[in-house]
């Protein structure tokens, strides 16, 4: 019996020191709290740029088109040239319209002489009013018919309506041309300013308008932002536009507007047909800007994870009213001197216990 108490004995403490081991193994292998990166938020202003592709016309592309049928017969300007209003650009052959004239004052002359016959007939009652009247109507349309001709040798005569630069000139000397040919002589240009057209959404307008109103200014083209303009090598303009035209029609199809932003052009650097892209500017004041790379998605809602005073976390949705490439500008639901984490968030939970540190 003293044998088997002995082994009893034995077996029970290998039992306990079994037990004791484990217990020990346990304690030594429990996880411990990850260290993470923290941040502490402070509100901020911010600006922001929402950027629209964009084409670029002159203040003014006048098509020169003639107004009477011709041959080319001198070409005064060369393409790209700078010229003024007023200034002459192509002649047009007028000997038939010459001849055609000749011919008209001619009637003119002829109709001329005979009211001047009937007039002392009708004075002497020899013959009726209705005939000399008959003749000062054929004398008018004489006139009437000579002064048409005659405007029509003006107009071969083409000048510039405009201050501008010549485009192409796509007819030379000796060609046929006419009012209802496909193309027009030439194009001037005037590009000592510019029109950037874009579009925008009918959120991101409204958008805009809000943000006007938030500042006490009526949602016109008078009150909005000023524009920057990429040029399509990459360089921003080194003048700021003005918004100048917003159509308020939401095109149904697209849902998007169009507007109008002028720039001045003293160094004709822009082209008319050039493409860009205009920035406009959106402010925020008084915001928290959030790192993208510090949220989380939860069932379509952005958050973050806030450290408390226990160096525990507890997740936070975000009131996100505007982005970066990079960034989220939150307004609201967080506090200022809060701190969040911003490292391995993905991983987190609920109430974890983290070691942070500070950034």
């Amino acid at each position: 019996m003293k044998a088997i108490k002995s082994i009893s004995l034995l077996v029970g403490a290998l039992m306990i020191i079994s037990c004791g081991g484990k217990n020990q193994q346990a304690q030594g292998t429990a996880p411990q709290a990850p260290s993470l990166e923290v941040s502490t938020l402070e509100k901020q202003d911010i600006t922001l740029y929402n950027s629209y592709s964009t084409n670029i016309q002159g203040v003014q592309n006048v098509e020169i088109w003639p107004k009477v049928s011709g041959f080319v017969q001198q070409i005064y300007v060369e393409e790209g040239q700078q010229v003024k209003k007023g200034q002459s650009l192509f002649k047009l052959e007028t000997q038939t319209l010459s001849q055609d004239a000749k011919a008209a004052k001619a009637a003119v002359n002829v109709a001329q002489v005979e009211v001047d016959k009937l007039v002392p007939l009708v004075e002497k009652n020899i013959i009726s009013e209705v005939q000399l009247e008959t003749a000062k109507a054929q004398l008018e349309q004489a006139k009437s018919n000579y002064s048409s001709i005659a405007a029509n040798i003006g107009y071969s005569n083409i000048v510039s309506p405009v201050n501008g630069y010549i485009g192409e000139i796509p007819f030379k000397v000796g060609a046929l041309v006419s009012g209802t040919m496909a193309q027009p002589l030439t194009v001037v240009s005037d590009i000592s300013s510019v029109r950037a057209y874009f579009s925008m959404t009918e959120k991101e307008l409204l958008q805009m308008k809000s943000e006007m109103a938030d500042k006490g200014t009526t949602a016109s083209s008078e009150n909005a932002p000023e524009v920057e303009l990429v040029m399509i090598n990459g360089e921003t303009y080194p003048q700021k536009g003005k918004i100048a035209m917003v159509n308020n029609i939401i095109n149904p199809t697209t849902g998007s507007v169009t507007l109008r932003a002028d720039f001045d052009n003293p160094n004709r650097l822009l082209s008319s047909g050039s493409t860009g892209t205009i920035k406009v500017p959106s402010s925020h004041e008084d915001v928290f800007v959030i790192p993208q790379f510090a949220t989380v998605d939860l069932q379509g809602t952005k958050m973050v994870f806030v450290l408390n005073d226990d160096n525990t976390v507890k997740t936070v949705p975000l009131n996100i009213v505007a982005q970066t490439n990079t960034e989220f500008v939150v307004e609201d639901g967080l506090e200022a001197g809060s701190t969040i984490v911003t490292e391995g968030v993905s991983k987190l939970k609920d109430g974890q216990t983290i070691n942070p540190v500070k950034q």
